[in-house]
């Protein structure tokens, strides 16, 4: 398991929680109400992506709430051992109200998933998205929520559309479908699916949580990467 970054004053997790949220600006292109902020202390600054619960457009299909599903993608990262959701807190006294604050990844903008997978480089990177979603049930993994970070990791965000009980799948990373999932992958998708990462319970549904221990037990159960299901809708749109 990863270390406990919230035991460190200096990690991005305790600037995120405890300081001084300052509104930048609306981010452009998303669907839902996205800010730029900074969150500072005496000494440091840190910039983060900020969703307000007031800002969410409401969805037939998922209840209101998505602030709390970022997080919980976070928590379930973690858990995993993957760390590939940047830090993400739930602040109640952000200047909008409750939401949601992530780290904000600088990256390489021009990069997304259909870039990427082109270099054989990135591929094992890219699988572990790809598994991630697997256990999120993400409803929405489009091409631009892959980026290329200045520190050259790929990370995933706009987890929001996770976690629904149902089948939800829509993703444009079927590159690896009948793939089997890497070993040391599937061992901790097994350790969890035993052991669920417990601040689970406070950011979602008992169905939701439920979901997440089914689907880790499937993938143990069948450790390969699914074909696409034309009658669920399996891609997201518009696809970047």
């Amino acid at each position: 398991m990863p270390q406990d970054e919230r035991a460190s004053p200096a990690s991005p997790l305790s600037l995120l929680s405890g300081g001084e949220v300052e509104l930048q600006g609306r981010l452009p292109w998303s669907s839902n109400r996205t800010f730029l902020v900074t969150c500072r202390d005496d000494d440091r600054d840190l910039l983060a992506v900020y969703k307000p619960h007031r800002g969410e457009r409401p969805l037939w299909d998922f209840p209101g709430g998505l602030y709390r599903r970022e997080v919980a993608a976070y928590e379930l990262s973690r858990a995993l051992g993957w760390n590939i959701v940047p830090e993400t807190v739930i602040r109640t006294d952000a200047p909008l109200g409750i939401g949601s604050l992530q780290r904000f990844v600088a990256a390489e903008f021009s990069e997304h998933y259909f870039t990427l997978v082109e270099d054989p480089g990135h591929l094992d990177a890219l699988k572990v998205i790809a598994a991630f979603d697997l256990l999120l049930n993400n409803a929405d993994r489009k091409s631009g929520h892959c980026l290329l970070g200045l520190d050259g990791r790929i990370w995933a965000i706009d987890n929001g559309l996770s976690f629904h009980p149902e089948p939800k799948l829509r993703t444009v990373m079927w590159d690896f479908s009948g793939e089997a999932l890497p070993d040391h992958l599937v061992a901790d998708v097994d350790r969890v699916a035993k052991d669920l990462p417990p601040g689970l319970d406070t950011l979602l549904g008992p169905e939701e949580v439920e979901g997440v221990r089914r689907r880790a037990t499937a993938v143990v159960a069948s450790p390969r990467f699914p074909s696409p299901v034309p009658e669920r809708r399996p891609y997201p749109w518009p696809l970047v």
